[in-house]
């Protein structure tokens, strides 16, 4: 698939070298994507974003399309995917950029601005909110709370389990969790899954795709999920506790301009939504924190307009 203005590259930072899709000339702008996505998640942002006067850049993050896989699970960390990021600030020829993130990118771009304020000069997020670190690991207290229930990031942290059902079949795969974690889903319906359960068996078979999500978007997704294989981007899962021992001497406030932005029928916000309004606590100048009507968790995707609407408002606020 081809998107006139934008092109693609390989970069090194941090010891590894990331695929990026970029557009435009001016100021820059990272967009980081989440589980299971690549740039390709942030199409319709680039155009106007550079149309706007940003150079705008989506890395294929550490472990997806065409940028590395390192093998380690460890080498999935927190510390080291923010430090891919920070790497390419001075690689592509800057001192300063603006960091936003979708899913696990949301809480890497919280981090990049935490812990390198000097680099992140303002920070967004879509569907993750922030929170300091955890005062517990985080796995004991996951596994607490869902106990004798199915979880999908317990079920993913054990290796080989989640790649083996996932590359069974991975555009059916791929097309069920994206429906699912779509604002057309009630969540609230699907049946409960016992603590012993697989992620895709009893999900129902979508027969038609969502108008935010084409048969092209799928087939573009499947073919770099079928390149790439899932391992490096369920290893991000397996690094809760290592994260959270690598970062016990971080702030716990957030000072760049910021903002917040969640599809109001996201799963993640059924479960965070006193992380949300906690959030201005932790993130001093929250200058957005806007829950977008009838949307699930594809925030860039399932409402592009609006997305881009609050984005080139939050920019043209910091730059004037």
């Amino acid at each position: 698939m081809s998107w006139p203005g934008i092109t693609e590259r390989r970069i090194a930072t941090n010891g590894i070298e990331l695929n990026i899709a970029e557009a435009g000339e001016g100021p820059l702008v990272l967009l980081l994507h989440g589980f299971p996505e690549s740039w390709y998640s942030w199409r319709h942002q680039f155009k106007p974003l550079a149309d706007a006067g940003y150079h705008v850049v989506a890395p294929d993050m550490r472990g997806y399309g065409k940028s590395d896989k390192p093998s380690e699970i460890k080498a999935y960390n927190q510390v080291e995917v923010v430090n891919d990021i920070i790497g390419l600030v001075p690689a592509l020829g800057y001192e300063k950029a603006v960091v936003i993130g979708h899913d696990w990118g949301a809480p890497t771009a919280w981090a990049t601005a935490l812990n390198h304020p000097d680099v992140v000069r303002a920070v967004g997020a879509l569907s993750v909110p922030f929170l300091p670190r955890s005062p517990v690991p985080p796995m004991a207290m996951m596994r607490e709370v869902y106990k004798g229930q199915f979880f999908y990031q317990l079920y993913f942290f054990e290796p080989g389990v989640a790649e083996a059902e996932f590359e069974a079949d991975i555009r059916m795969a791929l097309k069920k969790f994206l429906v699912m974690a779509g604002g057309e889903t009630d969540l609230s319906a699907l049946p409960p899954k016992a603590e012993d359960d697989d992620m895709f068996s009893s999900l129902p078979d979508p027969e038609t795709l969502p108008a935010w999500v084409s048969e092209a978007d799928l087939d573009f997704y499947t073919g770099e999920f079928e390149r790439s294989g899932m391992r490096g981007p369920l290893n991000y899962y397996r690094n809760h506790d290592l994260t959270w021992e690598l970062t016990k001497d971080s702030p716990t406030t957030i000072s760049q301009p910021a903002f917040f932005l969640a599809g109001a029928n996201d799963g993640v916000i059924m479960m965070a939504e006193e992380l949300v309004k906690i959030m201005p606590h932790f993130v001093t100048d929250l200058r957005i924190n806007t829950l977008i009507p009838k949307i699930g968790h594809w925030t860039q995707q399932e409402a592009p307009e609006a997305v881009n609407q609050h984005i080139l408002a939050f920019l043209k606020e910091i730059d004037g």
